[in-house]
C-alpha cells in the first residue's frame, strides 16, 4: 500500500502577500492542509517612533500618533493628548472634551466599516458590503475634512483639547449621517447575517477561549468577541465617558464571526453615543492654552483608552525638559496578535487568513 503522507512543510505568507494587514510575516508549517506550527514574524515596517519622540517636543509629537493606526488617527490623538495632560496637569474645556468624544466615536464607526468590509473580502464573500461600507466611512472622512482640513493623519487633538471648533456647515452633515446610520447598519446585518459563505469561513473559526484572552491581556473586539464585557470607557471613563449611556457589546463562541457582530453592534452604540454628545454640546472654548514648549513637571503618566481595536495606551515621563525622557505605547494590534498561533494551529490555511482578518491588525502600531 502507497504512503500518501507527506513530511511538514514551511510556508511563508508575507511580507507582502495582499492576504496581510500590512508588512506582516506569517511562518507557517503544514502537514498536508493542516497548520502544525505558526510564527509571527514583525518588523519590517520599524520606524523607530518612541525614539524619535524623545527629541522633539511634546506637541511635535503628536502627529507621530496619526501615524500608527492611521485608520484611527483620532483615537491615537486623543491617548497621546490625554497622557501629556495628565503629566501637566492640563484641564481641558467641556467643550473640547465633547467634541473629542464625537470625534473618536466617528473614528471607531469609520475603522469597523473598514474592519468588516475587508473581513468580507477575507471570507470570499463578495465586495458590494465592502463598498457599502466604504461609503459611510466616506462621509466620516468628510466630517474630519471639514473641521481639520485633512482625512486620515487628522492631528486634530492638541495638548488641552482639539485644534479647531467645528464649521457651521459640519451640524447638517453630521446630523444627516446619523440620521441614516442606523439603517445602513441594518442593511449591512441583512446582507451579512445570513449569507452562506461568511457563516461556512468564520462559524467555529478561531475560537478564543475567554481564559487564553485574559492571559493573553487581549482587548477590544477581540476579548469582548469571547464574551468578556471589558470596555475602558466604562472601567475607567475618560473624556466625559460617565455621562453618555451605552452598553457593552459581547459575543458567546469567540469565534471570528462573533468578533465581526461585535464591531457591527459597536457602530451602533457610537452612533448613540454621538447622538448624546451632540444633544449636549456646551458652548465656550475648545482648547486650553498651553506653551508650544511645554514643560512639565518631572514626573510620570499612563493614560490608556478603548481604541477600536482595544486598549491603547501612552507611558509618558517628564524629566522637566520641552521633550519626552520616555515615550512608550501599549499597542493594541500588537498584544491582539499574540494569540495568532493559538487560533490558527490545527486548522488549515485558508483558515489563517480568516482569523489574522477577524483580529483587525495594524501593523503601523505594532512596529513602531
Amino acid at each position: 500500500m502507497t504512503n500518501l503522507h507527506t513530511p511538514p512543510y514551511i510556508v511563508n505568507i508575507g511580507p507582502q502577500h495582499p492576504s496581510t494587514h500590512g508588512v506582516f510575516r506569517l511562518r507557517v508549517t503544514l502537514d498536508g492542509e493542516r497548520i502544525i506550527d505558526a510564527e509571527m514574524i514583525l518588523g519590517y515596517l520599524h520606524r523607530s517612533m518612541e525614539k524619535l519622540a524623545e527629541e522633539r517636543t511634546f506637541t511635535q509629537n503628536i502627529p507621530f500618533t496619526d501615524r500608527m493606526d492611521y485608520l484611527a488617527a483620532m483615537t491615537g490623538n486623543l491617548a497621546y493628548c490625554l497622557a501629556a495632560e495628565k503629566l501637566a496637569g492640563v484641564e481641558v474645556p467641556e467643550r473640547g472634551s465633547y467634541l473629542r468624544v464625537i470625534f473618536a466615536e466617528l473614528q471607531r464607526i469609520a475603522s469597523h466599516c473598514m474592519a468588516n468590509g475587508t473581513f468580507v473580502n477575507d471570507c470570499g464573500a463578495w465586495q458590494t458590503p465592502l463598498m457599502y461600507m466604504f461609503r459611510e466611512r466616506e462621509k466620516i472622512l468628510d466630517l474630519f475634512e471639514m473641521t481639520c482640513g485633512a482625512r486620515l493623519t487628522t492631528n486634530y487633538m492638541r495638548i488641552g483639547g482639539v485644534a479647531f471648533d467645528v464649521p457651521d456647515e459640519w451640524y447638517p452633515a453630521i446630523d444627516a449621517l446619523m440620521t441614516e446610520m442606523p439603517d445602513r447598519i441594518s442593511e449591512y446585518e441583512s446582507m451579512l447575517l445570513d449569507n452562506e459563505i461568511l457563516l461556512a469561513r468564520s462559524r467555529d473559526v478561531g475560537v478564543l477561549k475567554p481564559d487564553v484572552a485574559i492571559n493573553a491581556a487581549a482587548s477590544g473586539p477581540l476579548l469582548r468577541g469571547c464574551g468578556i464585557a471589558w470596555d475602558i470607557r466604562k472601567a475607567d471613563p475618560y473624556s466625559l465617558y460617565d455621562r453618555f449611556d451605552f452598553d457593552i457589546p459581547v459575543g458567546h463562541n469567540g469565534d471570528c464571526f462573533d468578533r465581526f457582530i461585535v464591531r457591527l453592534e459597536e457602530m451602533r452604540q457610537s452612533v448613540s453615543i454621538i447622538k448624546q454628545a451632540l444633544a449636549d454640546l456646551p458652548a465656550g472654548p475648545v482648547s486650553t492654552p498651553v506653551p508650544l514648549a511645554l514643560k512639565p513637571e518631572p514626573g510620570e503618566a499612563y493614560v490608556r483608552i478603548e481604541s477600536p481595536k482595544g486598549e491603547l495606551g501612552f507611558y509618558l515621563v517628564s524629566d522637566g525638559g520641552p521633550a519626552p525622557y520616555r515615550f512608550h505605547v501599549r499597542s493594541p494590534s500588537y498584544i491582539n496578535l499574540s494569540v495568532l498561533k493559538e487560533l490558527t494551529v490545527g486548522l488549515t490555511l485558508s483558515d489563517a487568513i480568516v482569523i489574522l482578518g477577524s483580529l483587525d491588525i495594524n501593523v503601523g502600531e505594532i512596529d513602531r
